[in-house]
C-alpha cells in the first residue's frame, strides 16, 4: 500500500497536496492507481511550466514567435519536386530498403472525434470503394514497399492511452493486415497533467486519477525510448526512419525519392512541405531563421509578414508542413537521451474535473494549462536538416474536419482522382464520372499500374483493383 506520508510529504513540496483530498475515500485499488499516476508527474517541470506560462510572453522580445517569423527566410536545404535528381535519389532510396536499412514509423494516438467517430480515428473507413479504413490503406502500402524491396519493413505505431489497446485489438482482429506481426511495434506516447489556469494546480479528473493529455506527437521521442523500440531498430540495422501520420492517406509510405534525397544530402531530419494555397491557410511554415530549418506556426505570423510576397509574386514564406518526415535512427537516439530536447508548448483549453467538494466542473471557458511537444521542433537540432517538395494532390489530403476543406470527403476524392490519373497515364480509358480506386496492393504509382493493365483498355464502371483483380 502506498505511504501516504511520503506522498503527502512530496505533493506538500510542490504545492500539490490537493491531489490526496479524497485519499481516505479511495479503496485499495483507488489508492494504488492515484498513486501511481502521482509518481509518474515530474512536478518541478510542472512548476516551472506554469511559472513561464504564468509570467507571460515578451511580444517584442528577440526570440518571441513575431520576431522570429520577421527573420525567417525561405529554407536554403531545398529539393524542389522537378529537381533533376529524382530518378538517382529513387534508386538510392531502394537501395537502402532493399538493404533493410528502413523502417517506418505511424502517428496514431488520435481519436476520431471531430469526424462524429468514437474509435481511433485510423480505424476511419476511407477507401471510395473498398471503405477501407486508413489503418489498412497505410499497412498495405508498407507492405508493398516491403514486398517490392523484397525484405521487413518494421512499422513502429504509436498509440496514446485512448487508442492503444482498441487499435491493437484491431490489428489482430485484421490479421495485421498481412503485416508479419513481428515486425509491427505498438508503443505509447505519454501524457501529461492538466493544470489550473490561475493556481497552477494539477486537476483531478476522479477521486483515483490525474486530468491529463496526450504530451504531443514530440512525445515520440520518450515513447521510442521507453519502449524499446530504439533498441529493437538497432537490433535490426534500421538507420533510416520515414515517419508520417495516421490521418492521411495518400502519404508515400517509405517513398524511395524522400529517402534517397535525405541520404544524398546527409541529412539528420527531412520533411515534406506543399505550398501554401494562402497566407491565412492553417499551417506551420518551414523556414530558416537565424541559420536553422525550423517551423513557425500559422498563428505566430504576423499579418505583414504571412501575406509578403517573392520576385516571383508567390508567397515568400510559402511551404507549408505536411507532417511527413524522414529521420536518421542516430538523430532521434540523440534526441531521446536529452530529457529537454524539445521544448513544451502550452495551450489553454477546457479541462473538465472534480472540485474540492467532488463536484463535477464542466468549464464553458478555458480553465486550465496543457502541454504538449511538437516533433517538429526537433528541426534546429539537426546538423543538416532538409526539406523536400512534394504535390499536394499526390500527398497530403488529410482526414481531420467532419465536413469542407480536409475531410472524408475531399480525402477520397483525392483518392478517386489520384487513381484515375494513374489509370489514365498507363494508357487506360476511364469514362469521366466513375469512381476508381487501386489498392496498395495492386499498385502504389502509375508505373506499377502501368505493368498490369493493357493499354486502351476502357473502364465505363466504377473500378476497384485489388491483388486479385485480372485488370488486363
Amino acid at each position: 500500500m502506498p505511504a501516504p506520508t511520503e506522498l503527502e510529504n512530496r505533493l506538500a513540496a510542490a504545492g500539490q497536496a490537493g491531489l490526496l483530498r479524497f485519499w481516505d475515500e479511495l479503496d485499495e485499488g483507488g489508492r494504488w492507481k492515484l498513486a501511481g499516476e502521482i509518481d509518474a508527474i515530474d512536478f518541478d517541470r510542472i512548476t516551472k511550466l506554469f511559472a513561464a506560462k504564468n509570467a507571460g510572453p515578451v511580444d517584442d522580445g528577440e526570440d518571441s514567435p513575431a520576431a522570429k517569423a520577421r527573420r525567417a527566410t525561405p529554407p536554403s536545404a531545398f529539393v524542389g519536386r522537378h529537381d533533376p535528381r529524382r530518378s538517382e535519389a529513387s534508386s538510392v532510396g531502394k537501395g537502402l530498403l532493399a538493404e533493410g536499412k528502413v523502417g517506418a514509423i505511424l502517428v496514431a494516438g488520435g481519436q476520431g472525434t471531430r469526424l462524429g467517430f468514437d474509435k481511433p480515428k485510423g480505424m476511419y473507413p476511407i477507401g471510395p470503394i473498398s471503405e477501407k479504413t486508413l489503418f489498412q490503406i497505410l499497412c498495405e502500402q508498407l507492405l508493398q514497399r516491403a514486398q517490392t524491396a523484397g525484405v521487413a519493413v518494421p512499422y513502429y505505431v504509436m498509440t496514446s492511452d485512448a487508442t492503444h489497446d482498441a487499435t491493437v485489438a484491431f490489428f489482430e482482429e485484421h490479421a495485421f493486415f498481412r503485416l508479419p506481426p513481428e515486425d509491427v511495434f505498438f508503443f505509447r506516447q505519454g501524457n501529461m497533467p492538466a493544470v489550473d489556469a490561475a493556481t497552477g494546480e494539477v486537476l483531478l479528473a476522479a477521486k483515483d486519477a490525474v486530468a491529463k493529455s496526450p504530451d504531443g506527437h514530440g512525445g515520440l521521442l520518450a515513447g521510442l525510448k521507453a519502449s524499446g523500440a530504439l533498441a529493437d531498430m538497432a537490433a535490426r540495422g534500421v538507420e533510416v526512419l520515414h515517419y508520417h501520420q495516421v490521418d492521411n492517406p495518400t502519404a508515400i509510405v517509405c517513398d524511395p525519392v524522400v529517402l534517397g534525397f535525405h541520404r544524398m544530402h546527409g541529412s539528420e531530419m527531412t520533411t515534406k512541405v506543399v505550398p501554401k494555397v494562402s497566407p491565412t491557410e492553417k499551417m506551420g511554415l518551414v523556414c530558416e531563421v537565424d541559420g536553422s530549418t525550423q517551423i513557425v506556426e500559422y498563428s505566430d505570423l504576423p499579418d505583414d509578414v504571412a501575406e509578403k510576397r517573392a520576385d516571383d509574386g508567390e508567397l515568400f514564406l510559402r511551404w507549408g508542413n505536411t507532417a511527413i518526415h524522414v529521420f536518421e535512427r542516430a538523430f532521434l537516439d540523440r534526441l531521446a537521451d536529452d530529457a529537454d530536447a524539445l521544448p513544451f508548448h502550452v495551450a489553454h483549453k477546457k479541462v473538465g474535473h472534480l472540485a474540492s467538494d467532488g463536484g463535477v466542473v464542466t468549464p464553458d471557458a478555458p480553465n486550465a494549462y496543457k502541454f504538449e511537444r511538437f516533433i517538429f521542433d526537433a528541426l534546429p537540432a539537426a546538423e543538416v536538416a532538409l526539406v523536400v517538395e512534394t504535390n499536394r494532390a499526390r500527398e497530403f489530403n488529410p482526414v481531420k474536419n467532419a465536413s469542407g476543406a480536409d475531410s472524408p470527403a475531399t480525402s477520397r476524392q483525392a483518392l478517386i482522382d489520384l487513381h484515375t490519373y494513374w489509370m489514365r497515364q498507363a494508357g487506360a480509358e476511364i469514362a469521366d464520372g466513375i469512381k476508381v480506386e487501386i489498392s496498395p496492393l495492386f499498385a502504389v504509382d502509375s508505373e506499377q499500374v502501368a505493368r498490369k493493365i493493357t493499354p486502351g483498355t476502357r473502364y465505363v464502371d466504377d473500378l476497384y483493383l485489388t491483388s486479385r483483380t485480372a485488370a488486363h
